[in-house]
Parts: structure tokens; sequence; C-alpha cells
């Protein structure tokens, strides 16, 4: 029976080359955004379905899972690609858009991960791989509520691996250290070459479980 896949956080970046590769690898694919309409051409082309979900809100994210297992199978893979990147001087941030980003990046990654790991406890196993980012390792100046919502998803993953390896659940947290680009410019991270990661991450042998890998162009310093 094929695999299913749920990526949240769905768009025209790194989500879409994940939705082309786990479909042409014969996943089931499922892709989870606020506007669904976006994905309306993704969808056409690999086959996917996709759902309405603000992975800040539990009653969305419960939803979410309920009409994929419903309609696709339960997840086998889950990916948390979802974020709201707000920049700005610490003395001119606006409270409420910050608030609303560390909802995104953080508190929306622990919904998602709580629903996913559920699923997985009565499957028996599961993936759950979630994208970091440069910052989730180093704050940068005037990008604070993004290190600190990066920071929190990193740490998530980082407990969830230790918790749920001993149950058969993979927990990854993948640092997308640099800019993604195409595949013409090797000074970027080619979205293409990082979904075949996202995947070997999934297939990876359980005697060699990675919690978390940092992918960077080889132009990109440390």
């Amino acid at each position: 029976m094929p695999e299913t896949a749920l990526i949240v956080g769905a768009g025209s970046g790194l989500s879409a080359a994940l939705a082309r590769l786990f479909a042409k690898e014969g996943l089931r694919v499922a892709l989870a955004a606020r506007d669904i309409r976006k994905l309306e051409t993704l969808c056409a082309k690999t086959g996917a379905r996709a759902y309405p979900c603000d992975a800040t809100k539990p009653a969305d994210v419960t939803a979410l899972f309920a009409h994929v297992t419903t309609e696709l199978g339960a997840p086998d893979l889950v990916v948390y690609n979802a974020g709201q990147r707000v920049r700005g001087s610490i003395a001119d941030l606006d409270a409420a858009a910050v608030q609303q980003s560390l909802m995104s990046l953080a508190y929306g990654g622990f919904l998602v991960a709580q629903q996913a790991v559920r699923v997985f406890l009565q499957k028996g196993g599961g993936t759950l791989l979630f994208t970091g980012a440069s910052a989730s390792v180093k704050g940068y100046s005037k990008s604070a509520p993004f290190a600190m919502g990066k920071f929190a998803l990193r740490g998530l993953a980082q407990a969830l691996a230790r918790e749920l390896q001993p149950q058969n659940i993979h927990v990854g947290h993948i640092v997308i250290d640099g800019a993604i680009g195409g595949s013409d410019d090797d000074s970027r991270l080619d979205p293409d070459a990082i979904a075949q990661t996202y995947l070997q991450l999934h297939r990876q042998a359980r005697s060699t479980w990675s919690w978390e890998i940092e992918l960077r162009p080889w132009r990109e310093t440390f």
C-alpha cells in the first residue's frame, strides 16, 4: 500500500520540490496551507490533494489530520515547513507581528507534531521532519523574531527525537544554511536536491538515524 506524505506550509519553493519528488516516488501527497488556491497548479502536476489549514489553530490541525487519514490514509511522513518571517530593529518591531511569527514558526510546529505523533504511535512508526534555517543555530542582526522561532522549533525537534526514537518514530531537523535557488546557481541550494535529502531521511535505516543535518552550498561559509 502506498505511503502518505503530508507537507504543512506548502507553497512554490521547497515544499513544491518535496511534493514533486514524493509523488514521483509513489507516495500519496497531501499539501496544507492557509490559502490552497496557490496550490492548484502543483496539485494538477503531482496529483497531490490540498487542504486548508492554519497551523497555529488546534482545531484546524486536528481536522487536517482527520481529513488526510480518511481520504489518503494515515500519514507515514509529515513535514513541517511553515513559518512567517518578520524583520526589523528590536526597537521598531510590531509586537503583534512578532507574536504571529512565533506562533507560526514554533507553536504550529508543536501542534502538527502532536497530531503526527498520535498517528505514528497507532501505526507503530513514522517520520516527522522540521525545516530549519541558519537562524536555527545563530541569530542575525534585525532578525530576532525569526531566530526566536527557529531556535524554539529546533528545541522541539531535539526533544522529540530523544523521546520518540525508541518508539520507532524518526524525528529530523534540517538546517537550510543558505538561500534557496535554482539548479543553475551553485551559490544557492537547489530545492530539488534538498528534497532528495528529506526523502533519504525518511528512508534512512534505523541503525543510522540522524536527528539533525545541515545543508549548505559549497560556496556558503559556516
